[in-house]
This record gives structure tokens, C-alpha cells and sequence, in this order.
């Protein structure tokens, strides 16, 4: 009995404390939610994006038991009997393979149709660099090497060391800003104030922004993956713009483009802020849509929606960068390597060729081979039997059968 009493006076501190650090709702969607699934965006207030009218529409050219047949390495060392049974452990959701606008497969699992919403993840991150270059085309953003305190002056004013802070900083991930990563003890579930979770579920990420985050150490030296990053980059936009993240991304992305209408979720009605690094929700197909436009060098039927040195900047690895910088989870075997630019992965092989791609948890992918000119789309619910690797090695096959 006095363990139990103890335990329920701990809860009970615990949620006290965590109500007056942070808010009594975050610590509900904390409890309620727990862990990040492609279905969070039903349970947040969200914002629509229109699609334009016009979409192309793609030519179907089948090729349904060749692309089957390259998951075989994944269904080996996963030890599943067939591609279908493959698709169901691992809870994927889509997967689509367009080679020069031809439709080589596409198919839906699990419940999924063409019609459902897809939960970007931090593919999101891909389509929130978008937005900074087309803002730096359209000229209310001069330069990716522009201090944070352009566009965001009030942070100056608590802490002089935000001038230091570039957007260039932030694309890259190396800004420096502080990022709690603590997991219960023994365990790898978050902590309560791990800021994976404290971002994902708080009801005032502008207000957290603007006055709690702080800057850890000089920009420039580290890399580390923080979803802060890409919220600033979210208020840039904002205030650069004059409009909110997803009546911008609807102007220079969906109503050129895209097939279907798409949601970006509040943090919440009031304060009203789109979480810019996760939240974005979309169709399958306009997600390779995305990717088409960045193997096009950002021209669509002859169109330059975004300019072909953006592209190029943000999927090109950063020179001179030296592996050290990268945490130990990067892939880096000799001449393979993983790297990071603007928002963007990249994979380089041996021969020299590579792929970018968008990337996000729970197995979401926009994979583009350029060289191939294929872009492949896969989204699911799981990373248990499905990962990043997987599409790098389907990369190398895709090479090595259509160069014969």
C-alpha cells in the first residue's frame, strides 16, 4: 500500500509539474497519444491547402512483379513469405514507382486508398525548405545566409547570440539551439521533457519558440536533428511572406501542381501555428509529385516553380564537410556515405552516382534515383521491417538491371 500511494503521488507531481512547465493540454495529448502514429493528425485542429484544378495526370505503365520482385533482399533477412505478406507486417500504407511519368506501380495496403491523407512526417522538412526558396526567388528573403534576427528581431533581444543564427544554419541543421533529448532510464521512450514530444504535442509551439528555446553552442560546428529548426524557419516564412506557411505552400506548390487537397495541423486553434516539422498530410501521389519537380531541376511542363540553383544547393552535399560532424547512426562505409543539406538526405555510392531523398519516421519516403530519372514513393506505420536502407539497395538493383 505505501508503494502504491507513493506512485500515485509521483503521477501525480509529475503532472503538476510538467502542467505549469509546459501546458495541461500537452501533458493530455502526452497521455492520450503517447507515441506518433500516421493517424495523429485527426486528433489536432487542422488548416486546408487547395489543389489547383489542372494536375496532370499520369500514363500507367505496369510493371507489378519486377518491382515486387526487388523487396526479395527485405523479405530474406525479414524471413516473410511474399511481397503481400511483406506489406502487411510492416504496416505500409503506399508505394508508387513513376519512371519519366509513367506509372511503373502503384498500390495501396493496410486499409489505405488513393483518396486517404498520408502523414508526411519530417518529409514535411523537405516541403518547408521549398517554401524558403521560393520566398528567396520571390525576393522577401535576400539570402539563406541572412541572420534568424531579419525576420524574427524579438530573439536578439533575449539572447545577442540568435545574430549568429543563420537560416542557412538552420536548413542545415547546425544551429546550435538547444535540444533535450532524455529517455526514460533503461528504456527508448521519450522522457516527458524529451523535445521530440515537447514540440509534437505542445499547444503554443510560437510561444516556445519566441521565448524558451535557447541557443546551446556556436552555430556552424554540429550537426544534430532538431525539429526547432525547422519551426523557425516556419515563423521566417510567416513573417517574410505576410501569410501562414500552408496559404503559401497552397500558392507556389499545391495550386500549380497538385492532384488533391492536403492539411497542415495546428499546434492549436489559438495559437494557430502549423507544426512545420511532421504535420504536413497529403495524397501519396502528390508526394512523388514533389519529387518529380525536384528531379526536374523545379520546372513542371515547362514552368520554373522553384529555380534550378535552389534545387541544386539544397540537394548537393555540403563541401568540405567532414564525416566527424554526423552523429554515429549516419550510414558512412568507405565511398558510401549518408549526408544532410538543406532539408534534404542524400545517398552516395561508390561509382559516384547518388539519390536524395525526403525522408520521415515510421517509413515515409520520397526516393528520387536521378540518374534513372525514377522517383519512388513509400509510406506506412512502422519501421520495424522497413528502413531507408531498403530503398538505397532497391536503388543499386534498379542500376544495375536497367543499365544491362
Amino acid at each position: 500500500m505505501p508503494l502504491t500511494i507513493f506512485l500515485v503521488a509521483l503521477i501525480c507531481f509529475l503532472v503538476v509539474l510538467l502542467s505549469v512547465q509546459y501546458s495541461p493540454t500537452y501533458v493530455y495529448r502526452l497521455a492520450t497519444m503517447h507515441v506518433a502514429d500516421v493517424y495523429d493528425y485527426q486528433f489536432f485542429p487542422n488548416r486546408n491547402i487547395n489543389a489547383g484544378n489542372s494536375a496532370s495526370k499520369f500514363e500507367s505503365r505496369p510493371k507489378a512483379q519486377y518491382i515486387e520482385s526487388l523487396f526479395d533482399r527485405r523479405l530474406e533477412v525479414s524471413g516473410f513469405d511474399s511481397f503481400d505478406d511483406w506489406a502487411l507486417r510492416s504496416k505500409t500504407t503506399s508505394l508508387i514507382v513513376i519512371q519519366k511519368d509513367k506509372i511503373l506501380y502503384e498500390k495501396y495496403f493496410n486499409g489505405f486508398s488513393k483518396e486517404s491523407f498520408f502523414h508526411s512526417q519530417s518529409m514535411a522538412k523537405s516541403f518547408i525548405s521549398f517554401l524558403i526558396g521560393a520566398a528567396i526567388d520571390e525576393g522577401v528573403i535576400e539570402s539563406v545566409d541572412d541572420s534568424i534576427v531579419t525576420y524574427i528581431p524579438s530573439l536578439a533581444i533575449r539572447d545577442s547570440r540568435f545574430h549568429n543564427i543563420t537560416i542557412r544554419h538552420l536548413l542545415e541543421m547546425k544551429s546550435g539551439l538547444k535540444y533535450t533529448t532524455h529517455y526514460v532510464p533503461f528504456t527508448n521512450i521519450h522522457s516527458p521533457w524529451h523535445d521530440e514530444a515537447v514540440g509534437y504535442y505542445h499547444n503554443n509551439v510560437r510561444n516556445r519558440l519566441l521565448n524558451e528555446i535557447e541557443v546551446e553552442t556556436a552555430p556552424g560546428e554540429l550537426f544534430e536533428y532538431n525539429n526547432y529548426n525547422t519551426s523557425f524557419l516556419g515563423m521566417i516564412i510567416e513573417n517574410a511572406t505576410g501569410k501562414s506557411v500552408s496559404s503559401y505552400l497552397e500558392e507556389k506548390l499545391w495550386l500549380q501542381i497538385m492532384e488533391y487537397d492536403a492539411l497542415f495541423s495546428l499546434d492549436s486553434s489559438e495559437s494557430g501555428f502549423e507544426y512545420m516539422p511532421s504535420r504536413l498530410i497529403a495524397r501519396a501521389i502528390d508526394y512523388a509529385r514533389f519529387g518529380m519537380l525536384y528531379l526536374n531541376n523545379g520546372q513542371w511542363q515547362g514552368k520554373q516553380l522553384i529555380s534550378a540553383s535552389w534545387v541544386k544547393q539544397s540537394l548537393s552535399e555540403i563541401p568540405n564537410s567532414s564525416p566527424d560532424i554526423y552523429p554515429d547512426w549516419f550510414d558512412s562505409d568507405n565511398c558510401e556515405r549518408t549526408y544532410y543539406s538543406f532539408h534534404w538526405w542524400g545517398h552516395v555510392n561508390c561509382d559516384g552516382n547518388n539519390q536524395f531523398f525526403a525522408t520521415g519516421n515510421l517509413g515515409q519516403n520520397i526516393y528520387v534515383i536521378p540518374d534513372l530519372q525514377i522517383v519512388i514513393v513509400h509510406t506506412g506505420n512502422s519501421l520495424e521491417y522497413y528502413g531507408d536502407r531498403d530503398m538505397w539497395h532497391i536503388a543499386k538493383q534498379l542500376r544495375k538491371d536497367l543499365s544491362n
